[in-house]
C-alpha cells in the first residue's frame, strides 16, 4: 500500500448521469398474491414491527407509481413487498453515524495494521484488475483499494440488511431524507429487473449501499461496469467488477490522472485561519498564494495547483491538510 496517511485522509470522508432504461420483467420466486384491501390509517405512514410493507397505503401508492411509470407487474411487486417489512434499527443507526466523530477518533477506525494488511492482500490478489483499471480509467490502484477497504474491509463486511427493506424503511419512515431514499428504492427495483436479481436477495448497509464499494442503486445503474466481460455487473461476489466500477466512478466524476489528492500542511503566522474551508468545496487558492499567507504543503506540490485548506481535530490540537481537485471531486464526496 502507498502512503497510509493519505489513504486515511481519503477514508475520512466515507459512504450519478441519467440511468439507462430497463424494461425486462422482474423475476420474483414467490407465488403471486391477490390485491390487498386498503391499509388502515395506522399503517399509512409509519411502519409497525412485523407488518408487511404491502399493507401500507404509502407503499401501495409507490407500487402504483412503479407500474404506471416503469411498467412493473403489479402482482409481482405486491408479492415482493408482502415479504418485506420496515426495520426500526435502521432509523436508530441513521442517528449515530461514525462520520460524526472527530478526526482523531475516526481515523483509528480505518488506519489499523489489520486493515493495511488486508489492503496489501487484496492488492496482490487483484493486481491485474487494478493495473487494468488504472490503464482504462487513469485511477491508481491505491485509491481504488482505499475505497474498497474503508467501505467493506475488502469485501469482508458488505452489510447485513436486505437492501429492499433498508431503502423502504428510509423512504417511508425517515421524513428528513424520504425523497432521496424513495428515488433510490425506485432505482433499486429497476436495477434488480435490469440485472435479473431477486429484489429480496441483495444485502447491504443500513442506508441501502451495496457490494464491495457500497454503491447506492442510482450509482450502480450509472457507473457499475462488467469489468471482466462475463455478462454481469456483480459488485457482491466479483472483485474485478468492483474494481472497475470504483475506478469508473472516479473517472466519471472528474478524476485527473497524475495529479495529487491531498497533502499535510504546515501553517504559520496569523493569516491562514481566514483561509480554512468550513466545508469541502471547489479549491479556490493556488499553492503559491497559500504559501504567501503562511500555508505550506509538506510534500512537493506545484505552486500553480489549486487547493483548499482543511483543519482537522487532532488529539493534541488541529492538523492541517491541503485538498486538491482530485480530493474535492472523488467519489466519497458524492
Amino acid at each position: 500500500m502507498k502512503s497510509p496517511i493519505l489513504l486515511g485522509f481519503l477514508m475520512l470522508l466515507s459512504a450519478c448521469a441519467p440511468p439507462v432504461s430497463d424494461q425486462r420483467p422482474i423475476t420474483v420466486p414467490v407465488a403471486p398474491t391477490p390485491d390487498v384491501p386498503p391499509a388502515s390509517a395506522e399503517g399509512a405512514g409509519t411502519g409497525i414491527p412485523g407488518q408487511p410493507l404491502v399493507e401500507r397505503r404509502d407503499v401501495q401508492a409507490f407500487i402504483r407509481e412503479m407500474v404506471a411509470q416503469h411498467r412493473f407487474n403489479a402482482v409481482q411487486l405486491r408479492a415482493t413487498f408482502s415479504r418485506a417489512q420496515t426495520q426500526p434499527s435502521i432509523i436508530a443507526a441513521m442517528s449515530r453515524p461514525a462520520e460524526s466523530k472527530p478526526w482523531h477518533a475516526y481515523r483509528p477506525i480505518f488506519i489499523s495494521a489489520k486493515r493495511i494488511q488486508g489492503g496489501v492482500e487484496f492488492w496482490r490478489a487483484n493486481a491485474a484488475a487494478l493495473a487494468r483499471a488504472e490503464q482504462v480509467y487513469g485511477v491508481p490502484p491505491e485509491y481504488v483499494v482505499a475505497i474498497i477497504g474503508v467501505e467493506t474491509q475488502y469485501g469482508g463486511n458488505m452489510g447485513k440488511y436486505r437492501v429492499l427493506e433498508a431503502l423502504a424503511t428510509l423512504a417511508f419512515d425517515y421524513p428528513r431524507r424520504a425523497a432521496y431514499f424513495r428515488k433510490e428504492l425506485e432505482n433499486f427495483l429497476l436495477l434488480a429487473r435490469g440485472e435479473g436479481i431477486d429484489p429480496l436477495a441483495p444485502r447491504g448497509s443500513y442506508a441501502g449501499a451495496m457490494g464491495y464499494g457500497q454503491f447506492m442503486p442510482s450509482s450502480f445503474r450509472s457507473y457499475a461496469v462488467d469489468f471482466d466481460g462475463d455478462g454481469h455487473r456483480d459488485l457482491w461476489r466479483n472483485p474485478r467488477d468492483a474494481i472497475g466500477s470504483v475506478a469508473n466512478y472516479f473517472n466519471k466524476h472528474g478524476w485527473r490522472a497524475g495529479q495529487p489528492v491531498a497533502s499535510p500542511a504546515a501553517v504559520s503566522g496569523g493569516r491562514y485561519p481566514a483561509l480554512i474551508s468550513r466545508r469541502v468545496a471547489q479549491p479556490q487558492y493556488s499553492v503559491a498564494s497559500l504559501r504567501g499567507q503562511g500555508v505550506a504543503p509538506e510534500e512537493r506540490i506545484s505552486d500553480g495547483q489549486m487547493a483548499m485548506l482543511l483543519e482537522l481535530q487532532g488529539r493534541d490540537g488541529p492538523k492541517y491538510w491541503l485538498g486538491f481537485h482530485n480530493f474535492y471531486d472523488h467519489p466519497l464526496q458524492h
